[in-house]
């Protein structure tokens, strides 16, 4: 199945467009990843505070380990020392919930903004893009056939535009009901030219 289509105009505007689309699929991943870590910023103060937290904790605990072997009095003097371990340790846990719930409002964030543009891709060009290859691709395997040709001018009949139909001559439907070839070689090759193809699978 080829990309493209015979007609070198109508190629070029599909390989631009293509292009376009992957730029546009780059550009907008790149913005989702800048706003995933800019969002992310927002936890470098819960990340700060849950190191400050645990570093108290741990000083204090010691503090009052060594506190606490002073004779008879040690036991009563460790328990403001644990108390107020406990309270960094809070505050350290604070932290991390904060740094956690920043990373996941960041992923949120990233995808909502990449959602919306890879959706009309997915949804809107691709399914456009994929209509022509099979399109393209079955008209390509008939153009050479007869009985191909002749399913390509009905297609036209069908589908092409009034204006474009009576430019090939008033009594173009008829003659195509008579069978005659030149007239349905004029709506085949109207249908292929739709296409971006030509005529015939050689180039002319």
């Amino acid at each position: 199945m080829n990309l493209y289509a015979d007609r070198l105009p109508v190629a070029i505007r599909q390989l631009l467009t293509d292009a376009i689309v992957v730029v546009w699929v780059y550009l907008w991943v790149r913005a989702g990843l800048w706003v995933h870590d800019m969002v992310l910023k927002l936890g470098v103060p819960g990340e700060k505070l849950q190191g400050a937290g645990n570093g108290i904790a741990d000083n204090l605990s010691e503090a009052g380990g060594k506190v606490g072997r002073v004779p008879l009095v040690g036991g009563e003097l460790t328990k403001p020392f644990a108390g107020a371990a406990d309270a960094a340790r809070s505050l350290a846990d604070a932290g991390r919930e904060q740094t956690e719930i920043v990373g996941d409002l960041a992923l949120i964030v990233a995808l909502a903004v990449v959602a919306v543009p890879l959706a009309l891709v997915l949804f809107g060009w691709l399914p456009l893009r994929l209509r022509w290859m099979r399109r393209a691709g079955v008209a390509r395997s008939v153009r050479d056939q007869p009985a191909g040709r002749d399913l390509l001018a009905l297609r036209a009949l069908a589908s092409r535009p009034l204006d474009q139909l009576a430019a090939l001559g008033p009594d173009i439907a008829q003659s195509w009901r008579a069978g005659d070839a030149a007239a349905v070689d004029a709506l085949a090759t109207l249908e292929l030219k739709d296409l971006g193809l030509r005529p015939h699978g050689r180039r002319r």
